[in-house]
């Protein structure tokens, strides 16, 4: 057998030693699976050159020792994967990664192509089967933009008529007092002005909207007489729980109201769009997902994939199933999913337009995702706990697009570092954290909770000994219900820590319930309105060196969870100040806020009592080091 020559590249590891040379293998749109892959390029007489498919390199690299270092080059271009690359124990030390100022985007879908006018506005096209099966799916990229469903109503939401008056006992109490039936969880009464015969049970689906979550589920029938839907499948909570009624009918003809939406008809087996002015849809880029997830990083408990690493790639297009998402829309895959890894690492990556989590790991030890942009992702941006994880200098934005309930960053479990982040324009929490010992520091956290009720910029819960520092919030809109807040502390957090963090124009900068033995100490707090702090069944807090400020009225409706109180100021300018500690200052802080640093004026009390300025100019993102 003729001996294989490889191209070698010199590595350096991160401490900083010389690695052995280390065999590559490329990837490029012009290659073939029959070649060797040693080739960046394709030889002059096409004989040999790059593979033509992540899959076939990946197997060409388990040829050789495991366990050695491995590198695979994709060059760039588009890549329409049939199925996930997937990377298990076989393959630890592989590094797989985009080519150096080339853009190499991987999809998990393919082109949607023969369009053909189907009405006045819309625009047809027939659908093959994938797998056998009929193609459904519930995301869709055009030209680059991840499009609109067909909804109704054009904007708001439908109000169902079903109740559910069974009180909430907290996570911690067990959840509801009596157990919800199947067919509470199962069926919906609406309004008969809203909905009718007419409407296409096979092709509806709804979005149920709870408190702090929302269920997607599919219509089995529609009964007239008595105005009820019966769902394909249960909800997560029953439609008229915690006094919410609202609801949103998607993927229906009626829904289609403006350019830019589509729907899937499958009663004719036809993906339906409305071109934007000036789109000729016989030359447009369509892509609908054919997979939940575009690489898939999995080992077992007892022999875990090891120092792979995912690096300058973009991956883009993936489905979810019809099904309740649950807290914090945790139940979809991510377009990258890590199972049962240690020392992995996700760096420099853009996930986008993707129809479940962007980046998700379970059971991952000394996991690193870094410098990645994760954007308009269906549910969560990055979902990692673990052990000794660190999610650092990532910008995570427009999350939530198909389920409001998602988290733009999820930690939990031990030793996590979450810092340096910057996250914006969520439909709900930004930075959730259960677990222990984790720190979550200088991240840049603004315009979230933009939908939902009952969290945070961040949100920690059921956890202990959970740093929260130097981070800035602000500019989030109170949704009434259970409240937006910018940092909140929820059921079982215990003996954490929040300082030197800043809030602005945020109604209630600081949420704390069933918490105790918690420190909130050196913080800067401002409303432009009115500024809530609460701390219902709490204990053991204790409040010290905090400036509140506000131009409307500070309250707090239970100090009591407050055990000791020292050296604050609660000033607000309307002269409207209830429930604050006793020995709390009610003057003027003199704040001077300049060049991103909250600091105060000469002969400021903050200054007497040692309150510290807290510079905002080192959140977020840091400069990243040629």
């Amino acid at each position: 057998m003729k001996a294989l020559h490889w191209t070698v590249i010199a590595l350096t590891c991160a401490c900083g030693v010389s690695c052995a040379a280390t065999p590559v293998l490329y990837v490029a749109t012009d290659g073939n699976d029959s070649w060797s892959g040693r080739l960046s390029e394709p030889n002059h007489a096409r004989t040999d050159g790059p593979l033509a498919t992540p899959q076939a390199a990946r197997d060409a690299a388990r040829r050789l020792d495991v366990g050695q270092p491995r590198r695979i080059i994709i060059r760039g271009g588009e890549y329409c994967l049939d199925q996930p690359l997937t990377l298990g124990p076989e393959d630890s030390g592989l590094r797989v990664e985009g080519a150096k100022g080339e853009r190499a985007v991987l999809y998990g879908g393919r082109h949607v192509t023969g369009w053909e006018p189907d009405g006045e506005h819309l625009w047809a096209a027939k659908l093959p089967q994938v797998g056998g099966a009929p193609w459904d799916f519930r995301m869709l990229v055009v030209n680059g933009r991840f499009c609109k469903r067909a909804r109704l109503p054009k904007t708001g939401a439908f109000t169902n008529l079903s109740e559910f008056n069974v009180p909430w006992m907290s996570t911690t109490g067990g959840g509801w007092q009596r157990k919800p039936t199947e067919r509470e969880l199962t069926t919906m009464r609406y309004r008969p002005e809203d909905l009718g015969p007419w409407l296409d049970t096979k092709n509806a689906e709804l979005t149920v909207y709870h408190m702090w979550d929302e269920s997607a589920v599919g219509v089995a029938s529609l009964d007239p007489a008595t105005n009820t839907l019966t769902f394909t499948n249960p909800a997560g909570h029953p439609p008229g729980a915690f006094g919410v009624h609202r609801y949103v009918v998607w993927n229906v003809r009626e829904g289609m109201t403006e350019p830019g939406q589509w729907y899937l008809d499958r009663t004719r087996n036809r993906l339906v769009y409305w071109p934007l002015p000036g789109e000729d849809m016989t030359k447009a880029a369509v892509l609908a997902p054919t997979m939940e997830s575009v690489i898939h990083i999995a080992g077992t408990p007892e022999r875990p994939a090891t120092g792979i690493s995912i690096l300058g790639l973009t991956v883009s297009v993936t489905n979810t199933p019809l099904k309740a998402g649950g807290f914090g829309a945790g139940a979809f895959e991510g377009a990258i999913g890590v199972v049962n890894a240690r020392d992995c690492r996700i760096a420099d990556c853009t996930v986008a337009r993707v129809g479940g989590q962007g980046i998700k790991s379970s059971g991952a030890s000394g996991l690193t995702v870094e410098w990645c942009e994760v954007a308009e992702t269906g549910a969560c941006g990055i979902f990692t706990p673990g052990d000794g994880n660190a999610i650092t200098d990532n910008r995570v934005h427009h999350v939530g697009v198909t389920y409001p309930s998602a988290i733009a960053v999820w930690g939990g479990e031990r030793n996590m570092d979450i810092s340096h982040n910057e996250i914006h324009d969520t439909t709900y929490t930004g930075i959730a954290c259960a677990g222990e010992d984790h720190r979550i520091e200088g991240n840049h956290l603004y315009r979230v909770m933009q939908e939902l009720h009952d969290g945070a910029a961040i949100y920690i819960t059921f956890c202990k000994r959970i740093v929260v520092r130097g981070n800035f919030a602000h500019d989030i809109v109170e949704m009434g219900g259970y409240g937006s807040s910018a940092y909140y502390l929820d059921e079982q957090a215990e003996d954490c820590l929040v300082e030197r963090n800043v809030a602005a124009n945020v109604t209630r900068p600081s949420h704390n319930h069933m918490a105790r033995r918690n420190v909130i100490r050196n913080n800067i707090f401002i409303a432009e309105g009115d500024s809530t702090l609460t701390f219902p069944k709490c204990a053991d807090f204790r409040f010290e060196r905090n400036v509140l400020w506000a131009k409307g009225k500070i309250v707090f409706p239970d100090p009591a969870g407050i055990a000791t109180a020292e050296r604050n100021i609660v000033f607000s300018a309307a002269g409207k100040v209830e429930g604050a500690p006793a020995n709390a200052l009610q003057v003027d802080p003199l704040l001077e806020v300049a060049n991103g640093v909250y600091g105060f004026k000469p002969g400021s009390p903050a200054i007497e009592l040692g309150i510290e300025p807290l510079d905002m100019n080192t959140v977020g993102p840091c400069k990243k080091t040629p």
